[in-house]
């Protein structure tokens, strides 16, 4: 009963970011998401939420939360012993040890930020995933602000202690003018 108050209030306390679909007609291709259109089901409203569904949301909440406050060294402690941690460009990282070597900033000198737009838990309630959107700011070595953005995937698995750790994090950079990706050359 107390786990799912607090899967509730994390819920509550946690902000879906949007997504949206922009057409393109005549393309025959799917539609890319449209973070600014219409916002992201409410866990709590949405009709397909299952209290697997809610606690996925309110993992990727508390991991978000503990990142803003101590940056990478919470990322890693959020790792089980074998994850791996697939970065925008970069080698896979395999294992905590790995990943430690790598999530070396502090939460003053990189703000990591993210919202889930998804989850689904998975039949036998013991590993889950969750997608969305991120951000990130820092400075260059000039003091001028930088900024990246894109798309993550998350999976979770229940350890043996009862505990939820990332078991692999994968994450792609939106490119430069990104909305014009899929226009045909010369239109």
């Amino acid at each position: 009963m107390a786990s799912l108050r607090m899967q509730r209030i994390g819920a509550f306390v946690f902000l879906v970011a949007g997504l949206g679909v922009a057409a393109m007609p005549g393309m025959g291709q799917l539609p890319l998401p449209n973070p600014a259109a219409t916002p992201a089901p409410n866990p709590l409203t949405d009709a397909t939420a299952t209290p697997g569904k809610v606690l996925l949301f309110n993992l990727e909440a508390r991991f978000a939360k503990d990142v803003a406050e101590r940056g990478g060294k919470a990322v890693v402690d959020w790792f089980a012993p074998d994850g791996v941690l697939l970065g925008n460009g970069q080698p896979p990282e395999v294992g905590k040890v790995a990943i430690a070597k790598t999530m070396t900033w502090t939460a003053a000198e990189y703000q990591l930020t993210w919202t889930p737009t998804d989850a689904m838990m998975g039949p036998s309630g013991d590993m889950g995933y969750t997608w969305g959107h991120f951000e990130g700011h820092s400075k260059d070595a000039n003091g001028n602000p930088v900024s990246t953005s894109g798309r993550y995937m998350t999976i979770w698995r229940k350890e043996p202690d009862g505990e939820w750790k990332v078991v692999l994090d994968a994450g792609a950079n939106e490119p430069a003018g990104s909305g014009d990706c899929c226009r045909l050359p010369g239109r």
